[in-house]
């Protein structure tokens, strides 16, 4: 569908379009705010027949799976921003502080500007039009360039985001290399990219010549620890549906299971029941399993099965023509096995046997820092030996993939797994700035900030210590750290303070007294 895509030189004049409408200030009253984020979640509903056939097309996807990933998650981000955003965007006052009150220092979030948002054909309309409600809530404009992997998906979002939200503010950019490339060559306020490590990579390069901030979610090798006293069934159940819903194309899935020896053949029995049960007659046959993006990612997970040194004891076919991949369970997995080199993206589990728990940690530790790691064990030490041992972007218990459906949980990675958020009201941080600003009266120079003025002299120094803070108290060895109590010069700090600040408007007020009496 190469037709569809962008000219080239449409490109610079779609951000000049965005700019101008940011600049017009047309995005920044918090009503405008709310109707086009409404007007997003209306898009979404107004259209959902369109959306699952479209991603069924493009993915192979049952409606069910479409609703989990895409459609329940994205509701979720119109709601809370809609619901906050008056909240966030109040101007907040700063802690008291006597030097300063009279200044009335606040602090204000300020839209950024044009926010390019980079998405992924995974879950398209989540990694697409949440990202967008948050720049939305930011007062920003926005630019959407959505993988050309889900052509069908995308024809939708061009079509309906001109229709739905406002057109000078808010566009869509079709293409591929090219017209990324292009994109890329332009300034941008604020770019968030979700996807692949080496694509990211040439992002964060092409953003750093503009001095652009960035946001990135790069997925990774999401490790499981099992612990053997845990209830088997379950685990088997959910660690393969985070691994092959959406034919294991979702960032937070499940890639590898890092199982005690003594506990290996018990959870490969407990995985073969569930396949068993998810897949009757046969995953293939079945509606409720999907297909891979494109015939390449097919081929690519093709050859890395072909190269393994593990035993497929489920799965294992490959059509590529069809774009199918079955649900596959890899057995006795090393570190240094092909199926461990790189993110798999596809649906295929990995069973690594270590001997305990601490050869667990050590494992992960050795690698990347993943998207999200899993435990799966009802032993809350065991939770926490894990978690306290790893890094991850999300930490779940015996759960996987859910993370990002919960509403007011951001969505983000550290590392390798990459940095910033994309949902909530982190989101909505990412694409503002957060501007301080005072007003100082001319009578503070007069009774209290004079000192700062030439000539200097020595007196002076005492006035300027008076405005350094208090250090803590000084660390001793063996010294208990304390909470400090409430300083009941805090009171004395308070009333003075009232009394500098309206010193001024007394005094003038007692000079338009006397005036009128005089006249």
């Amino acid at each position: 569908m190469s037709e569809q895509y962008t000219p080239l030189d449409d490109i610079p004049r779609v951000l000049a379009c965005a700019r101008n409408a940011f600049l017009s200030d047309r995005a920044k009253p918090v009503a405008f705010r709310k109707q086009q984020i409404a007007q997003v979640g209306y898009l979404l509903k107004d259209n959902e027949e369109r959306f699952k056939e479209a991603l069924k097309l493009d993915l192979g996807r049952h409606a069910v799976e479409t609703e989990l990933f895409d459609f329940g998650p994205t509701y979720k981000d119109v709601r809370v921003a809609y619901d906050n955003v008056e909240k966030w965007t109040k101007v907040q006052p700063i802690d008291f502080n006597l030097n300063y009150i009279a200044m009335r220092p606040t602090i204000k979030a300020e839209p950024k500007g044009v926010i390019l948002i980079v998405s992924a054909f995974n879950v398209p309309l989540f990694l697409t039009l949440g990202p967008l409600v948050s720049a939305i809530a930011s007062g920003c404009a926005a630019v959407i360039k959505p993988s050309e992997a889900v052509p069908h998906v995308n024809l939708l979002l061009a079509e309906l985001i001109p229709k739905y939200l406002d057109p000078e503010l808010y566009h869509v950019i079709q293409g591929g290399v090219a017209e990324t490339s292009k994109i890329l060559e332009l300034r941008w306020d604020h770019i968030l990219y979700i996807g692949g490590e080496r694509v990211g990579r040439i992002i964060a390069q092409a953003a750093a010549k503009h001095l652009t901030p960035i946001t990135l979610e790069l997925g990774g090798k999401n490790p499981v620890v099992v612990d053997p006293k845990v209830d088997i069934e379950m685990t088997a159940r959910r660690l393969l549906w985070g691994r092959f819903s959406n034919a294991g194309q979702v960032c937070t899935c499940p890639e590898y299971v890092l199982v005690p020896r003594t506990f290996q053949s018990t959870l490969i029995s407990a995985l073969k029941d569930a396949y068993g049960k998810f897949y009757p007659d046969g995953p293939e046959n079945s509606d409720s399993f999907s297909r891979i993006v494109t015939r390449e990612h097919a081929a690519r997970l093709q050859g890395l099965l072909k190269r393994t040194n593990g035993e497929i004891v489920c799965g294992g076919d490959v059509d590529v023509e069809k774009k199918y991949v079955a649900p596959t369970i890899v057995n006795n997995v090393t570190a240094e096995d092909a199926l461990m080199g790189e993110e798999m993206f596809g649906p295929v589990l990995l069973i690594v046997p270590v001997e305990d728990v601490d050869e667990a940690i050590a494992f992960i530790q050795a690698r990347e820092t993943p998207l999200a790691v899993y435990v799966f064990s009802q032993d809350k030490k065991f939770q926490e030996k894990v978690f306290s041992s790893t890094r991850s972007g999300a930490a779940l218990a015996n759960e996987t993939v859910l993370s990002p459906a919960v509403p007011g949980f951001p969505v983000g990675g550290v590392g390798a797994s990459g940095y910033g958020y994309y949902a909530g009201k982190q989101a909505f941080e990412q694409f503002t700035h957060y501007r301080v600003s005072l007003d100082n009266p001319s009578w503070v120079d007069t009774l209290v900030f004079g000192f700062r003025f030439p000539p200097y002299n020595d007196r002076y120094k005492k006035y300027v210590r008076m405005m350094h803070a208090p250090l803590p108290p000084r660390p001793t060895k063996g010294a208990k750290t304390t909470k400090p109590g409430f300083a009941w010069t805090w009171w004395i700090s308070f009333v003075v303070s009232m009394l500098v600040s309206t010193l001024p408007l007394i005094l003038v007020r007692k000079n338009d007294v006397l005036r009128k009496l005089r006249s």
